[in-house]
């Protein structure tokens, strides 16, 4: 079967497409035959070497992807041949509160071989059923992206009907964090610094939008548009930025607000007014992926209210590098994808 791998050493010109052996499911494993794959921006970081030293080549990249099940070994009862299914992130997560047994040492893409195959083969317990009103490639983009953003708002945040949420971004994840806000009856307001992207969130619904690279003191803005409402900030940010938008995050959010903190584009390190937290009471979260028990509650979710991903374009299989340099271009409104079979 053909794969992309990192076959000797990190970095996006040691990317390769080669031959690996067709894997065969043992008992109670499943054989996918992967049909999409999605990239996400921990994908570049695993490529070029800077995600930790647990991760090693040979490795075959990324974690969002979709296949069919063309085989099942011995026991499978859990899925049959001819479902649609997404393999989990954390495949040994499946329920509860995450522990670090269930997580670092079982996500695809690093340090397990990732979806960007013609074939895999998995546990029956470490796939999740797909929506069927979604194409190959929306639905290549839930594992990671939508799951992350349902982490934040749903099984952590607790979003309310008529809460006020910021969305940093127009990326795979902050628009399923639009997108799931609106479903959830939630007020939006997304920042970007492309007035044509802040255009198009507002044609998925934003109610406001602020463009931080015109508005450096967005975090201002946002308390502008809010005021007059006895509001001393907003009750959600899904932060994206990290180092340099983590203080204005905490400066726009309400005294008891919570932010989740969910990507670090801006940088993982920098100096911080610890006391814009503590006298504010304000609940910083954490948010990594999630269980597959919040992935199918999710996919429930999205069935019953037919969301659709935005998907900004999907490229070739063999066109995989270029599909990358898009990626990191920052060019890209919602998720990039990587046709592998089908459609």
């Amino acid at each position: 079967m053909r794969v992309w791998e990192i076959k000797e050493e990190f970095g996006r010109k040691n990317l390769v497409m080669d031959e690996r052996a067709d894997p065969a499911p043992g008992p109670g494993q499943v054989k996918l035959r992967m049909l999409a794959a999605s990239i996400n921006f921990r994908d570049l970081v695993v490529i070029e070497g800077q995600y930790g030293r647990h991760i090693t080549p040979p490795l075959i990249p990324l974690s969002d992807g979709v296949g069919e099940v063309v085989a099942v070994g011995e026991g499978v009862a859990r899925v049959s041949v001819g479902d649609r299914v997404t393999p989990l992130f954390f495949q040994g997560w499946l329920a509860g509160e995450p522990r670090a047994d269930l997580m670092a040492p079982t996500t695809t893409g690093g340090p397990l071989d990732g979806v960007l195959a013609e074939y895999m083969t998995l546990d029956q317990q470490s796939v999740a059923p797909v929506p069927e009103h979604l194409s190959d490639g929306e639905a290549s983009t839930l594992p990671c992206a939508a799951l992350t953003a349902w982490s934040a708002l749903v099984t952590w945040g607790a979003v309310k009907p008529g809460e006020i949420v910021v969305i940093q971004g127009t990326g795979g994840v902050s628009l399923f964090a639009l997108q799931f806000a609106r479903m959830l009856g939630a007020e939006t307001i997304v920042t970007s610094s492309s007035d044509e992207k802040l255009v198009r969130a507002r044609e998925l619904g934003a109610d406001h939008t602020v463009n931080y690279r015109t508005t450096p003191d967005w975090d201002r803005a946002v308390k502008t548009l809010i005021a007059g409402r006895g509001l001393d900030g907003v009750d959600h940010v899904v932060e994206v930025g990290g180092a340099e938008t983590l203080a204005r995050s905490v400066r726009c959010v309400r005294v008891g607000g919570t932010i989740s903190l969910i990507g670090v584009l801006s940088g993982a390190k920098g100096g911080f007014d610890l006391p814009l937290i503590l006298m504010r009471n304000v609940r910083v979260q954490g948010v990594t992926v999630g269980s597959r028990e919040g992935h199918e509650a999710m996919v429930r979710a999205i069935d019953t209210h037919r969301l659709k991903p935005v998907v900004d374009r999907v490229f070739a299989f063999e066109d995989f590098p270029a599909a990358l340099d898009y990626l990191a271009s920052g060019s890209h409104f919602g998720k990039v994808c990587v046709r592998i079979a089908g459609g």
